[in-house]
């Protein structure tokens, strides 16, 4: 009877403890200065825009090479010397830790397109170590890229001093699920973070395999 006893109440436990979850953030958790004023009130709904660049390899990335995808985006420049090269860093990191889970990638757009040619991009991939097939460094229309810094990741705060579509990225690195929802965003400079990331991609890889 003891024995049953623990085990009902095992059960019973497990039924009723919390499960972990990730919130689904939209535009107005964010702070305002990294949304674009239109979104500023959107309290659901708000998902990743579709999407049409070209990466290291000059082949054309849409939203569908992320079709039923969980994936990690981030903004950078190739000739950043600040915060880039933290950040690519600990991408490569995050490459190297999925490099085997075929349910996970990684995006990093170029907040440079006029200087970060396909050839640039190629350079600097090779250079990081990135693995082509988890892993797109993006360039293309700034305007595009502009759009979908400022009003789908919220990831780049509004500079408009040097020109109408010119921007100052953050560190964030945002992670997206297979709804192309935002679940998380991280300081992309910070092992803390990176390993809040990796422990929070577990919790959103969990709720699919149930």
């Amino acid at each position: 009877m003891l024995v049953l006893s623990v085990i009902i109440l095992g059960l019973f436990y497990n039924a009723l403890k919390p499960q972990d979850s990730l919130p689904v953030y939209q535009p107005a958790d964010f702070n305002p200065e990294l949304v674009d004023s239109t979104l500023h009130y959107v309290k659901k709904y708000h998902t990743i825009d579709n999407f049409s660049l070209v990466n290291q390899n000059g082949e054309i990335i849409t939203e569908a090479n992320y079709q039923n995808k969980i994936y990690v985006a981030d903004f950078f420049f190739t000739t950043c010397l600040t915060i880039c090269p933290i950040m690519t860093k600990n991408m490569a990191d995050i490459q190297e830790r999925i490099i085997e889970d075929e349910d996970v990638m990684l995006l990093s757009h170029t907040v440079t397109p006029e200087i970060d040619s396909v050839a640039q991009l190629k350079k600097y991939a090779i250079e990081k170590g990135v693995a082509d097939h988890k892993w797109n460094l993006v360039t293309g229309d700034k305007k595009q890229i502009y759009d979908l810094a400022r009003k789908s990741y919220l990831a780049v705060k509004d500079f408009q001093a040097a020109g109408p579509f010119d921007m100052i990225h953050t560190e964030n690195f945002i992670l997206v699920d297979k709804e192309r929802r935002i679940r998380g965003t991280y300081n992309g400079t910070s092992p803390e973070e990176i390993e809040r990331l990796m422990n929070d991609l577990e919790i959103l890889k969990a709720t699919y395999s149930e």
